[in-house]
């Protein structure tokens, strides 16, 4: 069965893994220790965006060297807390096996974004992998979805971007490129259904229907 699409772009957090409690467990591991405070899951969603070292940056300025290696060793540690999603790996190697380009755009930062990818094996079939760390601006900007069309020099229309944000519908339509909602994980499902009420998903299996259907 044929991909109808040249390209696809995976976000990570909430599409390819259930990363959302390992962040908020990591911040509020953090947190503790050099605030002695905790932060409510909304107040930590309410600070996504920006790669983790900018939020780390505001958030720690007196112990920010010693926070940011704490931050990302409590990450990797305790990593087997989040599992990558049913159907995932085996979509993953059925596109490469077709020779369909992958990509990764994410606003985590390169090193917890490659720590995930790794953890859950999958970092090896990304062609090109990009971060917050690796844009000038943040997601719904397209700037991400755009590096990987240039450098492979794609036809928008054949090129799709997977996520499980607002953000993700936003910057796939400022690109120009076809996109997908998925819903299995996501923390802002109702504000999704809000922007994109056609093209949301609810299983992998699902997701992987419209990729290959004629």
């Amino acid at each position: 069965m044929k991909s109808r699409f040249k390209g696809i772009i995976f976000d990570i957090d909430g599409t390819l893994t259930s990363t959302n409690q390992l962040i908020f467990d990591t911040f509020n591991h953090v947190a503790k220790k050099y605030l002695d405070k905790t932060f409510t899951d909304k107040e930590i969603i309410g600070m996504f965006g920006p790669p983790e070292d900018v939020i780390l940056k505001k958030l720690f300025s007196d112990n920010l060297v010693e926070a940011t290696e704490d931050y990302y060793n409590y990450y990797k540690a305790n990593h087997s807390i989040a599992k990558i999603y049913f159907g995932i790996n085996d979509l993953i190697k059925e596109l490469k096996d077709r020779s369909v380009l992958l990509s990764v755009f994410t606003g985590k930062g390169r090193r917890s974004s490659m720590i995930t990818l790794e953890e859950i094996g999958v970092a090896e079939y990304f062609d090109i992998i990009v971060t917050g760390d690796d844009v000038s601006e943040h997601k719904p900007s397209p700037e991400g979805i755009l590096k990987f069309v240039d450098e492979f020099n794609l036809p928008k229309d054949k090129v799709l971007m997977i996520g499980d944000a607002v953000s993700d519908v936003k910057a796939a339509r400022k690109a120009g490129v076809d996109y997908a909602s998925v819903l299995w994980d996501s923390y802002g499902a109702e504000q999704v259904k809000e922007i994109n009420s056609e093209k949301i998903f609810h299983s992998v299996e699902e997701l992987r229907f419209y990729i290959f259907k004629k």
